[in-house]
């Protein structure tokens, strides 16, 4: 019910959403019916893509993912597509991702890949290396850093890490990705920051992207 006083408030400073959180229990009937109400909302906000971390609380895997295939054809009814998250564990790396948009079967469920995620979750990982995996299937991106100790809350500011970033950029320039990459900081357990500080790490977080050069 708010969608509207956002949009207008978005347009007032020249913004554009270009990805909406969903959020719902996989592993519950109603959650299909849930999405179907946020994906309304992203319509009505003209988001054409819809974040998702798609755990699944028990549930098995077969039902959560009918019930995301049937989200889809919700969603290609809106206009949008779901992109679900690099997370355990139907996103935990590039083969997981791959077998699970694979047994969804449905063009309107595909990948948000997060750089920070995979050594996260995956000992010894490459983002890179996973990336080319999955990357047929990858519709947002999340550009994030990150200390390279599995299970490590350490996501410096982008370039800081031990991601490669620019390898990233220039993979997916390399296969004409065209969705939206969104910068996420989310910093270091233990370490508390001020505002000024916060804010620093975003501007030298958007310059370091910035110096990889632009794409479209």
């Amino acid at each position: 019910d708010q969608a509207e006083a956002v949009k207008q408030r978005l347009a007032e400073h020249g913004l554009t959403a270009m990805v909406l959180r969903g959020e719902t229990d996989l592993s519950q009937p109603a959650s299909v019916g849930e999405l179907a109400v946020q994906l309304e909302t992203c319509h009505k906000l003209g988001v054409r893509y819809m974040f998702l971390s798609p755990k699944r609380h028990g549930a098995d895997k077969e039902t959560v993912c009918r019930r995301l295939r049937e989200a889809g054809e919700i969603a290609r009814r809106q206009g949008v597509t779901i992109a679900l998250e690099t997370h355990p564990d139907l996103g935990t790396n590039g083969d997981v991702h791959v077998e699970t948009t694979k047994r969804i079967n449905h063009p309107n469920i595909r990948v948000n890949f997060d750089t920070g995620n995979i050594t996260y979750y995956n000992k010894g990982a490459d983002a890179l290396a996973e990336l080319r995996k999955c990357i047929d299937y990858v519709a947002t991106v999340e550009l994030k850093d990150h200390g390279g100790g599995l299970e490590e809350w350490n996501f410096p500011t982008l370039g800081k890490g031990v991601v490669d970033l620019a390898g990233v950029v220039r993979m997916l320039k390399r296969h004409g990705y065209a969705g939206p990459i969104t910068l996420e900081i989310e910093g270091v357990k233990g370490v508390e920051m001020t505002e000024a500080e916060t804010k620093k790490m975003i501007e030298d977080s958007v310059a370091y992207v910035r110096s990889m050069g632009r794409f479209r």
